[in-house]
């Protein structure tokens, strides 16, 4: 399993958390954000979930350390502070709420990534 490699990380973000968001760059060229958030337990009380996404507007060259933007006739390098935005395109593939550290969301990460990678191909292969 290969690591994820830590591009970004913003205290205050876009996004609907009051946590930090931490952006991953993966071998197979996908950007992921990592940030955690309130949620409501059945019965009252809070807890905490972490969410994995991928980022839908940029990818990462994973042997140069260089963040990209898609959809561009270029691949030219960006600054990694522009991952965060007002206008992020980005899907969720997992909530969990079993973890207790970023250190522990990280390493699910890496396993993450390797089952969506895997299911892909699949996917690709069939048809």
């Amino acid at each position: 399993m290969t690591a994820a490699k830590l591009i970004h990380t913003t205290p205050a973000s876009y996004l609907p958390t009051a946590f930090p968001v931490h952006y991953y760059g993966m071998p197979d060229g996908k950007v992921y954000l990592l940030f955690s958030r309130f949620y409501r337990k059945e019965g009252g009380g809070s807890g905490v979930e972490f969410v994995f996404a991928v980022h839908k507007d940029f990818g990462f060259d994973y042997k140069n350390e260089v963040v990209i933007a898609k959809g561009k006739p270029e691949k030219n390098q960006v600054f990694a502070e522009l991952l965060d935005n007002d206008h992020i395109h980005y899907e969720i593939v997992k909530i969990m709420r079993n973890l207790n550290s970023y250190g522990e969301a990280v390493k699910q990460l890496a396993k993450l990534n390797n089952e969506i990678s895997v299911v892909s191909q699949v996917i690709s292969n069939a048809g």
